[in-house]
């Protein structure tokens, strides 16, 4: 799967739990607290594939999972630019001390495990938006190679 198609399967999911908490008059506040990786995992199962194993993808111990992608994350599924013979698909716009270049093969990824930055409340908080796509408009990279 590409980064285009789990984003848009994962912007479903979100839209479709946010609804839901829209429905029953849930607070901006109220609703980034049922987005903590705590309740996440007890509640929806099917959000993230590491809930089944009761893991966190990121060592955070106040893990909010309301940006599980990351507003700073740019990428495209044909290649964003040639590196040493190599194709780039992903990057990290802030270019965060926390994160790495992964090189897998000819491929390179940004490599986010160790970046916690939009899991924090405070960065959720301060980019908050029902709509995940808002926030997110800016992810998919469009001077693609051809």
């Amino acid at each position: 799967m590409g980064y285009s198609s789990w984003f848009a399967v994962h912007a479903q999911k979100h839209k479709d739990i946010v609804k839901k908490l829209t429905l029953q008059n849930y607070t901006q506040e109220q609703i980034i607290d049922y987005f903590d990786f705590q309740n996440m995992v007890k509640k929806e199962k099917d959000f993230c594939p590491l809930y089944a194993k009761n893991k966190k993808c990121h060592e955070i111990e106040s893990l909010n999972c309301y940006l599980c992608a990351c507003p700073n994350f740019r990428f495209s599924d044909t290649g964003i630019e040639k590196v040493g013979g190599k194709t780039k698909y992903s990057f990290c716009s802030i270019d965060s001390k926390d994160g790495r270049v992964g090189i897998y093969g000819e491929k390179i990824h940004q490599d986010c495990s160790k970046c916690g930055v939009a899991h924090h409340r405070s960065y959720v908080e301060n980019h908050f938006d029902l709509d995940l796509k808002k926030i997110m408009n800016k992810c998919e990279h469009k001077e693609l190679l051809k």
